[in-house]
């Protein structure tokens, strides 16, 4: 059986980011907000996946991710893709990813080997806040993204990579952990 899957860090609540995405919520503009309780930085969207390829998928995050020691990244700024101009996901910044990166880039070259398609652009490390569903009251949106986009919204220890389970449903998506793998060092 096949499931909607990617490859993630877990951002754990921020207080600060509830204020921002509660602003972003009373904007009065069509926004589909990301529970904030459950924001990740995606590192490799897979799409639909046969639940037996979880062992070949488990043993490139392994392979992603060897050798590397926790580390630490700081969530800091706000934006939009693919511009304020034209908006279609509202998203919060992340600093200090170079780790994740080199990671992003091996799992992306090593599961291309398993036939998932490689990414068509360069890895950005971001956490989506919000996708845009119309274009009412965006100013107000341009607002906000301009009043919050170089705050820093705080640190954060990675010490884990997550395969997740994506099941959309009328009130969002709904995350659950498929595999992990812990972040030990050399």
């Amino acid at each position: 059986m096949a499931f909607r899957a990617f490859i993630a860090v877990d951002l754990p609540a921020n207080a600060t980011l509830e204020t921002v995405a509660r602003e972003l919520r009373t904007s009065g503009a069509a926004l589909k907000l990301a529970d904030v309780r459950g924001l990740h930085l995606t590192l490799k969207f897979l799409g639909d996946t046969d639940e037996g390829r979880v062992p070949e998928v488990m043993a490139v995050l392994r392979q992603a991710t060897a050798g590397l020691a926790p580390f630490r990244i700081r969530l800091r700024g706000m934006g939009a893709f693919p511009g304020v101009t034209r908006m279609n996901v509202v998203w919060v910044g992340v600093r200090d990813a170079e780790p994740l990166a080199r990671v992003a880039g091996i799992l992306d070259e090593g599961l291309e080997a398993l036939g998932f398609p490689r990414e068509g652009r360069p890895w950005s490390p971001h956490a989506t806040l919000a996708r845009v569903k119309g274009r009412r009251n965006l100013d107000r949106v341009r607002q906000i993204l301009q009043a919050h986009g170089d705050d820093d919204f705080g640190d954060l220890d990675v010490s884990r990579i997550v395969l997740k389970r994506s099941v959309l449903g009328p009130s969002g998506a709904e995350y659950s952990d498929v595999g992990a793998v812990d972040l030990v060092g050399p």
